[in-house]
């Protein structure tokens, strides 16, 4: 098969990874990829935004299977252009994107069909929502109602923080015509659950758990993931189990009713406490950086996974998974998620010997004149599995002394809560 993967990240690379691995694959493309994504696949520039150039782009490849990394795309109706094409696409179609797309279509959603989640509001103008949170206690959480690359969220600890975050959204920090979703704070500990559905039934994947803040301890302001690691010790059988009866089970069936099923990777951010889970936020793909260990984590063939889905027998696959843990450690440009110099050069990655257990996924790398440049915020995932977390850790951090790069940032803590819980 010719496959194209849309997207040009760590989880793209990922993904370009197991892919590569399949005996069903042809020849692989990625648009627009990076520097690490150009060693497995001819990578290309297209608009992601310009489906008719997309579908030209398919056409003259002869492309047999487009997989979709990122969220935008995938709310702007990318799924619905090319199946109306009769091109296949893995992902949901526009309607039920709206999952991740909207706070408030996902909130409102669990209110109809009583899955657990946080009470909220939701306002249209700042002077109604600070009104609010005069009457609230904190902390509380604030969300910006669109797509915000994983930053439109807001813990406030007090009134004053929450208003300023209220305000930043409204104008337009996080993008245009925004509304706000303010919600109770929920206390316990995060989790990432996947599961891969055909529209009508799903099976589960493995259970992640990502660092969104940019301080160790989790402190800082959020960003689209520092590190993550796989399986989550938290996701025990018994939360598993209340979480598909009542958070997935419910959407499944409400996707399936509104005459949109949803197909694809419905990923399910969790709040547990005391063996008990409420819904955060769900994302309509393969999370970033829990995709890298997912993806290292997978034994099965991926194209088969997706096959399957796309062609409504998920029931059918058996999907088979390494017995080991697994984590990933984002290294990002110093000063991200705020200002941060681009283009600083990269040095020693030959030094890092990979292999099925140490693998190095790009984020935003360019080659320049035989340099490796970083020129985003997030740049490299280091993600090793070994037979327990810890290990596949020191791994990590070992490999991550031989990188000569001078604006590097990243976490020391990756995993910190499943290693502080180890007997």
């Amino acid at each position: 098969m010719n496959i194209l993967v849309i997207g040009g990240g760590a989880r793209e690379h990922a993904i370009c990874y197991a892919v590569h691995q399949s005996s069903k694959l042809s020849k692989l493309y990625a648009i627009p990829g990076n520097y690490g994504i150009s060693q497995l696949a001819e990578c290309h520039i297209v608009d992601t935004n310009d489906f008719d150039e997309l579908f030209s782009f398919a056409i003259k490849k002869a492309i047999d299977l487009i997989i979709v990394g990122p969220e935008v795309p995938l709310v702007n109706g990318i799924v619905d252009f090319f199946t109306s094409r009769k091109i296949k696409i893995f992902g949901p179609d526009q309607f039920a994107a709206q999952l991740e797309g909207s706070k408030s279509f996902m909130k409102d959603l669990c209110n109809e069909h009583r899955i657990p989640t946080a009470q909220y509001e939701k306002f249209q103008n700042s002077d109604d929502a600070i009104k609010y949170l005069e009457t609230q206690s904190y902390p509380i959480v604030i969300k910006a109602d669109g797509l915000a690359a994983g930053k439109g969220v807001t813990i406030a600890e007090d009134f004053k923080t929450a208003s300023i975050a209220v305000q930043d959204i409204f104008n337009a920090k996080f993008g245009a015509n925004m509304d706000v979703v303010i919600e109770e704070f929920m206390y316990g500990e995060e989790a990432s659950y996947f599961i891969c559905s055909d529209g009508k039934n799903f099976i589960s994947l493995i259970s992640a758990q990502d660092h969104k803040r940019i301080g160790e301890n989790d402190t800082g302001p959020n960003t689209g993931g520092m590190g993550a690691y796989s399986p989550a010790p938290v996701f025990t059988e018994k939360v598993k189990k209340q979480v598909d009866a009542e958070i997935i089970k419910p959407t499944l069936k409400a996707m399936f009713d509104k005459g949109h099923p949803f197909k694809g990777i419905l990923y399910a951010g969790l709040m547990i406490e005391n063996e008990k889970a409420k819904l955060v936020e769900y994302n309509i793909r393969f999370g970033d950086p829990e995709c890298q260990v997912l993806m290292m984590s997978l034994k099965s063939d991926l194209i088969d996974l997706i096959m399957y889905s796309i062609n409504g027998s998920i029931n059918d696959y058996d999907c088979d998974w390494y017995d080991e843990d697994c984590a990933t450690v984002v290294l990002a440009s110093k000063g991200y998620p705020g200002e941060f110099i681009k283009d600083t050069e990269i040095k020693g990655l030959e030094k890092i010997k990979t292999s099925q257990s140490l693998q190095v996924f790009h984020a935003a790398t360019v080659e320049s004149d035989e340099k490796i440049l970083a020129n985003g915020g997030r740049v490299l995932s280091i993600t090793a599995k070994d037979k327990s977390l810890r290990s596949a850790l020191s791994t990590i951090y070992n490999e991550i002394k031989k990188i000569d790069w001078n604006e590097c940032y990243y976490r020391n803590d990756i995993g910190h809560k499943a290693l502080k819980n180890e007997h």
